[in-house]
């Protein structure tokens, strides 16, 4: 117990106490005034222009900078400005570039769970898609992946069903065979292709053209989207409408800025992601079809297989996602989850 002549002097220290803090107030006031005023850089990198993953980072940008007050400002670098494919996930991996919006297959990588959206015959249709997309179970599996790589997911959509545009028509199954063909850097697309006869090349979207009129590859599997606003019809004026794989797109943005932000700004770039991902859908739908009328329209033609052969296709393709995902646990893991939600999903 102390003695009644210590009390003055603990009176004393207490008093200097409160009177250093009272001296501190003004200056973590003045920290927290500056954390509140101080501006994030937020540069955005897509691999294409003028189509669904720049109008989706389009439109997350003008949310976030309108609800963080401009504390938050956003760049936009469209059409691989930033660098080849793999150059703008590493970008975003490390933190020269905020935020990528790319198929998420390109990231296997870092993890070889990031194709399984990638999976043939995973969905019937762009609706049928975009339900998948927004599947509670899918995006916690999809938005966690790349977290020990330096990654942070926060949005995912559907953008368009995958078509074949070549320099020859391809009318039928047996025209597939013997042709070379880019594809995405997806093992689930690479052994499809080649079940039916197809050589697959993994190619970044930056070189396909090119590719294409050097003669490299016959052709590529991509969505209309750029086929029509990197006017492949100038080399290849032929579009094969295979309907597989589903194209989707994930935003993921580099682990650290985004833990470096205040909180406040966190909660406004996680809530846009998520509201403008399902946003996205009736553009995507209608961007589709001014891509086709484009292509058409400047001589490019668009075919459909046979009923009979679709089917066959798929046919042949079925087994694809089962068979390559069982040689890998958490890989059949992940597609149990996606195939799961498309069964759930299907109309």
């Amino acid at each position: 117990m102390r003695s009644l002549k210590s009390l003055p002097k603990l009176a004393t220290v207490a008093a200097g106490a409160v009177l250093i803090s009272l001296a501190l107030l003004p200056g973590l006031a003045r920290a927290q005034q500056q954390t509140q005023q101080q501006t994030y850089v937020m540069k955005i990198s897509t691999p294409t222009i003028h189509d669904i993953p720049d109008k989706w980072a389009a439109n997350f940008g003008a949310a976030v900078e309108k609800d963080s007050g401009g504390r938050i400002k956003v760049q936009l670098y469209p059409a691989s400005q930033l660098g080849s494919i793999p150059r703008q996930i590493e970008g975003t991996q490390f933190g020269s570039i905020q935020m990528e919006v790319v198929p998420p297959e390109f990231m296997v990588g870092l993890d070889p769970r990031f194709e399984v959206m990638a999976a043939p015959g995973l969905v019937d249709t762009q609706a049928h898609g975009q339900r998948v997309a927004a599947d509670p179970a899918v995006l916690k599996l999809m938005l966690g992946l790349g977290a020990n790589k330096g990654l942070h997911g926060v949005g995912l959509f559907m953008a368009e069903q995958s078509v074949m545009v070549t320099r020859m028509p391809l009318r039928h199954l047996a025209d597939f065979k013997g042709k070379k063909i880019r594809i995405f850097a997806s093992q689930f697309q690479s052994e499809a292709f080649q079940r039916l006869g197809i050589t697959p090349v993994a190619m970044t979207l930056g070189d396909v053209l090119p590719a294409i009129q050097q003669g490299t590859i016959d052709g590529a599997v991509t969505g209309i989207g750029p086929v029509a606003n990197f006017h492949m019809v100038d080399a290849a004026k032929f579009v094969t409408r295979t309907g597989q794989p589903a194209i989707f797109l994930i935003a993921v943005v580099n682990k650290k800025w985004f833990e470096e932000l205040p909180q406040d700004l966190q909660q406004i770039v996680e809530k846009e992601a998520a509201a403008q991902s399902p946003a996205i859908n009736p553009y995507a739908v209608e961007q589709v079809k001014r891509s086709e009328s484009s292509f058409a329209s400047k001589g490019g033609e668009l075919i459909a297989l046979p009923a009979d052969e679709h089917a066959e296709m798929m046919k042949t393709i079925a087994s694809v996602a089962p068979d390559v995902s069982s040689k890998d646990p958490a890989v059949a893991a992940a597609y149990k989850i996606v195939a799961a939600a498309a069964a759930r999903t299907r109309r």
